[in-house]
This record gives structure tokens, sequence and C-alpha cells, in this order.
């Protein structure tokens, strides 16, 4: 049976992996993350669950040993941040392309420099092309309901990848929140055991892991990765129908708020998306016919869906939570205009990066957006097409 609970998005996550009892988790201490390995490390510490918990050195170590688990057979999470995830990008490429379905918490914040521990998305940003789904969360309950969808999405035969399940540091992960968690029991169920038709410890069929890959050969690999990423799109939506039958609560590869008859839109990632609903609602009150698409799954991108979604608005601003420094906007804003280029009519489109180091955003910033799409939808200049807000003049 179903229950509520009171829990901080670290809390969730924790219980999240609890309720899974993986075998292997391999972690370092990194803020805003940290809470997730310790609270974790109590379960194990008091028996609640058979995980070997792997104390390493570095974020660097954690993934490698994540590696040497999951090649050897074995499930394998892990919980990082910031500039613990860069120090992981040499061994995140790994795990993608050994084809390794671990499971990373990824509790976003600004990288360093300066030096910022507060919330942005530069860390899972700038990792967004290494081969590993991503999946984020608005708040606690869906950074739970994706922790426990995951295994199911990156383990099945069709996709084997390594999964990112993403929450906003501090604004999630140590807000608390009224959330209903799943028994544990219809947990384990549905997540299933890990059966891996190959691995290191198989002696009836030997293989390696990791080896030199010639120019004969690389390819084809990359390519058998990149069709794995198209395939990881349906799958995604197969678990969570899946998930919805055990809890109730639905899922895609986005969610449209207020779209079905919206002129302005915007387009954005996590926590901003509850602000900005509340702005929402308050411009449909005064007849604005205005709507927002919260991105839950970035990779895969959701390219053809989201143009679908967008092709009867009339003006779109896309919000980055990170700086990708091209000159041209951030990276959701690349993604989503790509996306829109094929639609015979589409939508006027502006960028705005925001939020960076933890910078707020309140409801009147994104009615001041929306009002400046409803001069664009009129006729209007379009005016810089790449714009920062926030930050003091």
């Amino acid at each position: 049976m179903n229950y509520k609970e009171r829990l901080s998005g670290n809390e969730a996550i924790a219980f999240a992996m609890k309720q899974i009892d993986p075998d292997v988790m391999a972690a370092f201490p990194i803020t805003p993350s940290t809470e997730i390995p310790q609270y974790f490390a109590q379960y194990v510490a008091n028996g609640e669950v058979n995980t070997e918990f792997v104390t390493v050195e570095s974020e660097h170590s954690s993934m490698s040993a994540c590696i040497g688990a999951e090649a050897a057979g074995a499930r394998a999470v892990t919980a990082t941040s910031s500039c613990g995830l860069a120090l992981m990008y040499e061994m995140m490429y790994v795990a993608a392309s050994s084809r390794l379905p671990i499971t990373l918490a990824c509790v976003n914040r600004a990288l360093t420099g300066p030096i910022n521990i507060n919330n942005d998305h530069s860390d899972s940003m700038g990792i967004r092309d290494a081969g590993w789904i991503q999946i984020y969360a608005e708040n606690n309950q869906e950074a739970y309901d994706n922790f426990l969808q995951a295994m199911q999405i990156g383990e099945h035969p069709s996709v084997r990848l390594p999964v990112m399940i993403c929450q906003d540091g501090f604004i999630t992960s140590h807000a608390l929140e009224n959330i209903e968690l799943i028994d544990t029991e219809t947990v384990k169920s549905f997540v299933g055991e890990y059966t891996p038709e190959n691995y290191l410890l198989k002696k009836e069929n030997p293989l390696a892991i990791g080896p030199y890959d010639l120019s004969c050969h690389y390819m084809e690999h990359k390519v058998q990765q990149a069709e794995a990423m198209k395939a990881a799109k349906a799958r995604i939506l197969e678990v969570a129908a899946d998930f919805e039958k055990i809890s109730g609560r639905k899922y895609g590869l986005f969610e449209e708020y207020r779209m079905e008859d919206a002129e302005l839109a915007l387009v954005l990632i996590g926590s901003s998306a509850g602000t900005a609903k509340v702005a929402v609602d308050t411009l449909r009150e005064q007849g604005v016919k205005a709507g927002l698409i919260k991105i839950r799954v970035f990779r895969p991108f959701p390219g053809e869906e989201l143009a679908q979604a967008l092709s009867h608005v009339k003006a779109l601003a896309v919000m980055d939570k990170a700086e990708s420094f091209s000159a041209q906007g951030g990276p959701l804003f690349a993604e989503v205009r790509s996306a829109l280029y094929d639609l015979e009519s589409r939508p006027r489109t502006v960028g705005y990066v925001y939020g960076l180091g933890g910078r707020d955003i309140t409801p009147e910033h994104f009615a001041d957006i929306y009002h400046r799409l409803a001069d664009i939808a009129q006729g209007g200049e379009l005016g810089p097409v790449y714009t920062h807000l926030g930050q003091r003049g």
C-alpha cells in the first residue's frame, strides 16, 4: 500500500535506493548530494540493505568502482554533484560506451569557478553528450519516482545505457516536501532483479570490458550507442506506463502545462517550473493564453514530440539554467530551436540564461517574459535572441 511521508529530495533518493537494495554503492561526498550516501550508509550500517558500500577517495574512483561492479554483473549506483561529476567525466564516457546501466543521482550544482555551491544545471549539461540518459525532476516526488524508473529503463536489452537522475541542489535536495511512497514489496517487484546477458564473472562466456577499439570497429560501436539512445525514448514511455499502474502518477518525456490553446509558451527544466506555473495561472486569469512545457527527459532529446507540442504557439521563450558560452544561448535553447526548424509554421523564439549559481527567479520575472512574448506575437521586434535574466546591471 502506498503511504504519505515528508522527505527532502536527498532523503527520497536514499530511500528509493534502500527499497531497491542495489548490489553496490560507491560514493564520495560532495555538496549538495552528500546526504544521499550519508543516509544510505546508515541503512547499510543498520543491516537494512545487503548492498556493498564502497567508500572511495574521489568521485573518479566512485564511478570506476561502479563500472567494475556493473561489468561483473552487479547493479551499481552512486550520487554526486558539480565538481564531483566533473571529476567523473572520463569514466562517464567509459560507462556509457561499455553499455553499463549504472544509475547516478545528480544533485545539480554550479561548476567552479568562481566556486559556488548553489544550484544551476552546468554540471549535468556539461556531460550531456557522453551517452547517458538524463531525466530531470521538478520536485521531491518526481526525484523519487524517476529513480525508481531508472533501472527498468537503463537495464533493458534494447537500451543498456547508464541513467542520470537529476534534481536541483538545495531547492529540492534539502527542502522537505510531502510525497507519496510506494511500499517496498511493490518497488522490488517493479524494479526486478538485474540479469545481464553477459558479464565478466559469467564463466560460460568469457569476455573483455573496455578493450582498445580500432578504427575498423569504433564507429560501429558509436552507432550502436546512438541507436540505443533512440530506443530509450520508447522504453522510457513503456516504463512510465507501468509505473502509473502502481503509483497513479503519469509521466512522459515532458509535461505540458496549460498548453491546449497556448499562444505564448516557455520551455524549461527543473524546479523553476513550479514558479513559472504560478505566473501562468495568474496570466490565465487575466485572459492571456500562456502555457509552459517542462522537459523531463533531456537525453534522449524529445525533438519531434516537442515540435508537435509547440506547433500552434506564436512566441516561445526557452529557459536555460546553464551557460554554454557558444555566444548563441544555452544548451536547451539550441536543442529546442533545432527541433522547431522543420515546422512549416513555427513560433518566434528567444532564449534566456537564468538562475546561474543559485540566482533567484520569481513569478514576476516569468510574467515579464510572457509580456515580451505577447509583444513578439503581435508582430513586435524580436529583439535580442540570447539574453541573460536576473543579473545586476
